[in-house]
């Protein structure tokens, strides 16, 4: 994740300013960051007993995790597949919200980058849910500690986290 954070002043999606910002497409775009991230997810997953069918979350963000995930999970035996939620419905075609897999019914786990105020996840879990998806759990690379955790623990979702921003400022800067 060295190569994704990055220090200065930036303006976060959420409108708040920061004196560092995480572009984790750096990392879970590579060849070897969905190595890492595929294990490593994997075994956050079976670590807190999720037994997932599904993985997946927010486009564009989480797909290259999901990816990951499925993918390692499914080397190692299991059965995983992953889908997308799009931001709003296709204008076209089958006008779905999620693609790459029927949710109804299905355990799932929903991932994605990084965790500031938790909207995204949660916005994730609304529409899982709403397709009749059973959401068992959160994972995300960066938990940047600054209440998403919280907001998921009120609304009953598990969650764990790879990293803390701390923890790659941390390493970053010693």
């Amino acid at each position: 994740m060295r190569r994704s954070v990055q220090l200065g002043d930036f303006v976060l999606a959420s409108g708040r300013r920061s004196e560092y910002y995480i572009d984790a497409r750096l990392t879970t775009m590579s060849g070897e960051g969905q190595l890492l991230i595929g294990a490593v997810g994997w075994k956050l997953v079976e670590k807190a007993g999720w037994r997932p069918e599904l993985v997946g979350g927010m486009t564009m963000g989480a797909d290259p995790i999901a990816y990951a995930i499925a993918g390692c999970a499914t080397r190692a035996g299991g059965r995983l597949d992953a889908f997308s939620v799009r931001k709003k419905a296709k204008g076209h075609g089958a006008g779905r919200r999620i693609e790459g897999a029927a949710v109804m019914d299905a355990r799932i786990v929903v991932v994605d980058d990084t965790l500031t105020s938790g909207g995204s996840l949660l916005e994730t879990v609304r529409v899982v849910r709403g397709a009749g998806g059973k959401v068992v759990g959160a994972l995300v690379l960066v938990d940047r500690e600054e209440g998403g955790s919280e907001r998921l623990a009120r609304a009953w979702i598990p969650f764990r986290s790879v990293f803390t921003a701390r923890e790659l400022l941390d390493r970053l800067r010693g």
